[in-house]
C-alpha cells in the first residue's frame, strides 16, 4: 500500500479541492492501523484493567501493559516502570511541575527555561511557585549557551526546555544542555512534543531525568502521551493525583501508595487510546524514524527555497540545525488573514503565536504562519502552497 492511501483523510476535499494538510506540528493525522486498532479494541476487547479476572480484563492489561514495554524500547528507558502514561505532553510537564516542586522545592526556586518554551512548560512551574530564568535566543532562533552556563544559581531546582520549537523548527543542543545542567547537580526535564516524531530519542543516550511527549503527535491518537521519569526521582516524588489503581492500601487514617508507575496513574487510563499509540510507534519504525527525517528535511529545505523567492516574505527560524517547521509573514499582512485564504485553497497550516508568546514577544510580532510536514506530505503539496501564496499575496496588498 502507498504510504499516503495509508491516511484516509488525505482525500478529503476543503472548498472543492483536495485538502492539503501542512498542520502537522499541532496534530499528525492517524494510518489505518491505529484507526483499526481503535476500533478493534472498542469492538471486541472493551474492558477496565489491572484488577478484573476475566478475559477481557486480562487482555486488554496485557496489550495496555506490552506498550508500556514498546515505549521502553522505542526511547531506550531503562525500565518499563520508568514509562507514566499520560493523557500528552502537557500533562506530563504538569506531573512533573507538581509532583517534582513538592518534594524538591522550599520556596525560593528557580527554573531555567529557553526562551522558545511552548506555554506547556511555562505556566506549571509557575503555577509551582518558581521564578524563571530564560535562555535568551538569537535571530537565527539559536540558544545562547553562554549566556545559559550564566544562570545556574544555589536557587536552580531543575532546567526545562524543549528538543524541537513548534515555532522556529530549531532542533535545541540538549545533550550540551542537560550536561552543563548536571554539572551543576540540576535535573533537566525535556518537553519532546516536537521532536518524538522527527527524531530519534535515546533518553540514556541524552542523560535526561524526564522527556515528555504526546501520542497525537506522532500518528497516534489524541488523548495519550508519555512521561519518562528516572527511576531514582519518581520513587523520591509524590502522586500527582489521588484515587484507584493509585494506591497501595486506604484506610480513613492512612494511605499507602503503589510501587511504579501506577502510583502516578489514577484512575480509569485511556486503554484504547494507548493501544493505539502502540501501533503508531509500530508505524513509525516500519517506515523507519530516519526515512521520516529524511523525507521531512528534504521538504522543509524545498519549501523554503520556494517561500524565499515570494515578494516581502520573511522567515522566522532560520538555525542551521531545525527540522519541519516553516513559521513565516507576509509583510504587514496578518497571520489569520493568510491562513484564512489559504484555507480557501484546501490549505491548512497554524496561525497565531502557537502557545509561545515569548517568542512573538521576541520578535515584536503578533503571530506566524506556520506550515509543518510529516511524512506524508509531498513536493506536489509544497508547490500548491507556493502557488497560493502567489495568488494570496495581492490580495494583501
Amino acid at each position: 500500500m502507498n504510504l499516503r492511501d495509508q491516511f484516509p483523510i488525505l482525500d478529503v476535499t476543503v472548498h472543492g479541492r483536495q485538502l492539503v494538510y501542512l498542520d502537522n506540528a499541532a496534530t499528525t493525522q492517524k494510518p489505518l492501523r491505529v484507526i483499526a486498532a481503535l476500533d478493534g479494541y472498542y469492538r471486541t476487547l472493551n474492558s477496565n484493567i489491572h484488577r478484573g479476572a476475566h478475559h477481557l480484563a486480562t487482555e486488554a492489561t496485557e496489550r495496555y501493559e506490552m506498550v508500556r514495554r514498546q515505549v521502553q524500547s522505542f526511547i531506550n528507558a531503562r525500565y518499563h516502570h520508568e514509562i507514566v502514561f499520560t493523557r500528552g505532553t502537557t500533562e506530563s510537564i504538569n506531573l512533573v511541575a507538581s509532583s517534582f516542586s513538592h518534594r524538591y522545592f522550599t520556596g525560593d526556586d528557580e527554573v531555567i527555561v529557553s526562551g522558545m518554551e511552548h506555554h506547556s512548560d511555562i505556566v506549571p512551574w509557575q503555577l509551582a511557585g518558581a521564578t524563571l530564568r530564560p535562555i535568551p535566543f538569537s535571530d537565527e532562533g539559536v540558544l545562547d549557551l553562554e549566556a545559559y552556563e550564566k544562570l545556574f544559581t544555589l536557587k536552580t531546582r531543575i532546567v526545562a526546555v524543549n528538543h524541537v520549537s513548534n515555532t522556529l523548527g530549531t532542533i535545541n543542543p540538549i545533550k550540551r544542555i542537560i550536561d552543563i545542567a548536571h554539572a551543576h547537580n540540576v535535573p533537566v526535564l525535556i518537553d519532546g512534543a516536537q521532536a518524538i516524531s522527527h527524531l530519534k530519542v535515546d533518553v540514556q543516550a541524552l542523560g535526561c531525568d524526564f522527556y515528555c511527549f504526546s501520542g497525537h503527535k506522532m500518528y497516534g491518537p489524541m488523548g495519550v502521551g508519555v512521561m519518562y521519569g528516572r527511576e531514582e526521582l519518581l520513587n523520591e516524588m509524590p502522586p500527582y493525583q489521588g484515587g484507584g489503581e493509585m494506591i497501595e492500601n486506604v484506610s480513613f487514617e492512612r494511605t499507602t501508595y503503589n510501587a511504579l508507575p501506577f502510583k502516578f496513574e489514577a484512575g480509569t487510563p485511556s486503554v484504547g487510546d494507548v493501544i493505539g499509540l502502540g501501533e503508531a510507534i509500530n508505524f513509525m519504525q516500519e517506515v523507519g524514524v530516519e526515512t521520516i527525517a529524511s523525507h521531512e528535511d528534504e521538504l522543509l529545505r524545498y519549501a523554503t527555497s520556494m517561500l524565499s523567492q515570494l515578494p516581502g516574505l520573511c522567515i522566522y527560524g532560520t538555525a542551521p540545525e531545525k527540522t519541519s517547521v516553516l513559521s513565516f509573514l507576509i509583510g504587514d499582512a496578518h497571520p489569520y488573514d493568510v491562513g484564512t485564504l489559504l484555507d480557501q485553497f484546501g490549505i491548512a497550516v497554524r496561525t497565531g503565536h502557537h502557545c509561545t508568546q515569548p517568542i512573538m514577544d521576541r520578535y515584536g510580532i503578533p503571530g506566524t504562519v506556520r506550515a509543518s510536514f510529516a511524512v506524508y506530505n509531498t513536493h506536489e503539496e509544497v508547490d500548491r502552497l507556493f502557488g497560493a501564496m502567489q495568488r494570496i499575496i495581492p490580495m494583501l496588498q
